[in-house]
């Protein structure tokens, strides 16, 4: 698709776990896996957006390509829109996803099924959601939910995203899946907004877009891909791709 492009925001200052785009896993920097990954969607091109010469290094050395961004910027969303700019001034791309740089096991599949809610004209943000089946997720904070209501086939409007088991009452909840699917003006307009008032209290940039009113659409997928943010995903990282047929390393899973 020659109007879409995929940026992954990476950069060596987790808190929980520096370095983490360079951690080995079999074989290969977490960078690595995510790039291939995203390539093996094969919905655009992919470019890793980054701060480190080195996580530019790895990037470069595997054959993708990387472009350098600043290193003070606040979110994912402030970086991938610097680098955008750079990358394609003559604003080619329409749609911009935000792929997370630390989502070594995310199948291909997943990120070209965020695009399909933009089809609607309406829709200025999609995002992916996989329903909640372990009981422990449902009150657990760092399992982020999605409030919305059906629109299609595995397909929501989102009303809210929280930490908190929402919403209330029999019926399913809904793991949010960090992966953003922007159409450019969306994106433009969202990095220009201040952060707002339920953003700052829940810690979920992504509200911040529904405060000011933009519409944000979720792909309801089978699975949710394992985020690494500590030592512990690392090891689980390490034994699910070090285990799989390929040794980790990805062309297509569709």
């Amino acid at each position: 698709m020659a109007d879409v492009l995929i940026l992954i925001p990476a950069r060596m200052a987790s808190t929980r776990l520096p370095g983490k785009p360079l951690a080995e896993i079999a074989g290969e920097p977490m960078i690595v896996h995510v790039l291939r990954r995203a390539q093996a969607a094969e919905i655009g091109p992919v470019v890793v957006a980054t701060d480190s010469p080195a996580i530019a290094a790895a990037v470069e050395k595997s054959g993708g390509r990387a472009v350098m961004t600043r290193a003070d910027h606040s979110s994912g969303s402030d970086r991938i829109f610097e680098a955008l700019g750079k990358i394609d001034p003559g604003r080619g791309a329409k749609i911009i996803v935000n792929v997370q740089g630390d989502l070594p096991t995310l199948a291909p599949c997943q990120i070209a099924a965020a695009l399909g809610p933009l089809a609607d004209e309406a829709v200025d943000i999609a995002t992916l959601a996989a329903e909640i089946t372990k009981a422990t997720e449902r009150s657990n904070p760092n399992v982020v939910k999605v409030v919305g209501t059906p629109v299609a086939p595995s397909r929501l409007r989102a009303l809210y995203f929280s930490r908190a088991a929402v919403p209330a009452g029999d019926g399913p909840l809904y793991h949010h899946i960090g992966l953003y699917a922007f159409r450019r003006s969306a994106l433009e307009r969202f990095v220009k907004l201040p952060p707002s008032p339920l953003e700052q209290r829940e810690k979920l940039e992504q509200l911040r877009a529904l405060e000011a009113g933009m519409r944000i659409d979720v792909s309801i997928v089978d699975t949710v891909p394992l985020g690494v943010d500590t030592p512990a995903d690392l090891e689980t990282a390490r034994a699910m791709l070090e285990n799989s047929e390929d040794g980790g390393r990805m062309t297509d899973d569709r």
